[in-house]
């Protein structure tokens, strides 16, 4: 049976609960040459914000727009970049305000296993004992050679390090996996093993996407030669239905679909049907 993120955060809030998509005005150690430049081959540009209240309330009045959120409550989730990457005391203000904002009942950060410093562990596992605290780690790939052929900067021991030094500064801390489907020359095998490790290593949760062609990117370069050629929806929910069978119930699901910005798609076209897609997703789900 597949827990979906929706079961998981009514378990906790006992409300719908809705993630606010904000930006703290991040880089990467991709981007900036400590690591390397130009970030993954298929990471777009957006991003560098700067973060406000008044961002939250944006954020805020368009979910209440789509969903006609009243009663929910919400995660402030830091997504743009490498939202542990930066000077602590700047992040950890931002943190503070954003969960300070009525009706935020928790914080999400999307960042990289390689951008955990002992100051930042320290101050997570604080934020934990008061309020739920969500850490989203962009693994991808468990195979080092594929990783390296798209440029992400870390070897995949780094990543295990990581999910153990979370749990390891707050048990509370819910420590979520990012895998892509459809990297360049992985194999469907690779791709399974990928989630195989992600459980192996103690991961809370999983959001599996699939990978899609940005405009501006090294990856667009690669497609438009030739080089390159996405997963069809086909190929994508055979990888996915066998992904769920190695998921067990205590892992959340959080994604299983990419939400790729229409303005910068380059292929495929696929992911943007979006009620299509979802409505396998349903049908998936259900049949577990």
């Amino acid at each position: 049976m597949v827990q979906t993120v929706n079961q998981f955060y009514r378990k906790i809030f006992h409300k719908k609960v809705y993630k606010l998509a904000l930006d703290a005005g991040c880089t990467c150690p991709n981007r900036d040459g400590t690591v390397g430049t130009g970030g993954c081959s298929f990471c777009g540009t957006a991003g560098s914000g700067e973060f406000s209240v008044t961002q939250i309330e944006k954020a805020k009045s368009i979910v209440d727009k789509k969903t006609g959120a009243a009663g929910a409550v919400y995660i402030a989730y830091f997504q743009s970049f490498t939202n542990t990457y930066g000077e602590s005391s700047r992040l950890f203000a931002l943190w503070d305000k954003a969960l300070s904002c009525k009706e935020v009942v928790g914080l999400a950060l999307a960042t990289r296993p390689d951008c955990l410093n002992e100051t930042c562990l320290e101050h997570l596992g604080k934020l934990a004992e008061k309020y739920f605290v969500q850490v989203e780690l962009g693994l991808q790939t468990a195979d080092d050679k594929i990783a390296k052929n798209f440029n992400r900067g870390y070897d995949t021991c780094v990543y295990f390090e990581a999910v153990k030094k979370l749990h390891l500064a707050n048990p509370k801390i819910h420590v979520v996996t990012h895998v892509l489907f459809g990297l360049p020359d992985e194999s469907s095998q690779s791709m399974l093993n990928t989630v195989r490790a992600a459980i192996k290593a103690g991961t809370d949760g999983i959001k599996i996407a699939n990978l899609y062609v940005l405009r501006d990117t090294a990856l667009q370069k690669k497609y438009e030669k030739g080089d390159y050629v996405p997963l069809s929806m086909d190929e994508y929910f055979v990888l996915l239905k066998e992904a769920l069978l190695l998921i067990p119930e205590s892992v959340v699901v959080h994604r299983l679909t990419g939400d790729p910005p229409k303005r910068l798609l380059v292929a495929p076209e696929w992911p943007c049907d979006k009620k299509r897609v979802l409505n396998r997703i349903k049908e998936l789900i259900s049949s577990y």
